[in-house]
């Protein structure tokens, strides 16, 4: 199929998987780099979905393009009604911490951070992988 190329996988939550998965397909139809090779997968009952976009990583266009179609779909799940995240089911990960705040809001984050430094003072367990850098207290 395309054994060079990369997959991003994004994975989100929306009220609607539905209509998520429209939009998704408009915004391929409707990007500036076409993205071929690119799969919705969806969980019906908990309102999850992931999608893998393939792209050549050694052309910029397409590795931009990925990223707008995830950054997104991101946003896009973000603002819808419900139960709403930009996780899935799964952790956030270093891709994902960009997105906390919004999700979250800025407090939430300034006492998951102190949680995370009571308990790891030394910040030794996962450092920079949970709490997103500007967060401080």
């Amino acid at each position: 199929m395309a054994p060079n190329y990369e997959a991003m996988i994004l994975g989100c939550s929306c009220s609607s998987i539905q209509s998520c998965r429209i939009d998704f397909k408009v915004q391929i139809t409707v990007g500036c780099i076409p993205i071929d090779l690119c799969t919705i997968v969806a969980h019906a009952g908990d309102e999850n979905f992931h999608t893998i976009i393939l792209f050549d990583p050694n052309n910029d266009e397409h590795r931009r393009e990925a990223e707008r179609l995830n950054h997104y779909m991101v946003c896009t799940a973000l603002t819808m009604a419900g139960h709403r995240t930009c996780t899935g089911e799964h952790g956030v990960g270093t891709g994902k911490m960009k997105y906390l705040e919004k999700e979250l809001g800025i407090e939430a984050l300034i006492t998951m951070k102190r949680i995370k430094t009571a308990l790891d003072p030394n910040n030794i367990m996962n450092p920079g992988k949970l709490i997103p850098p500007h967060v401080c207290f």
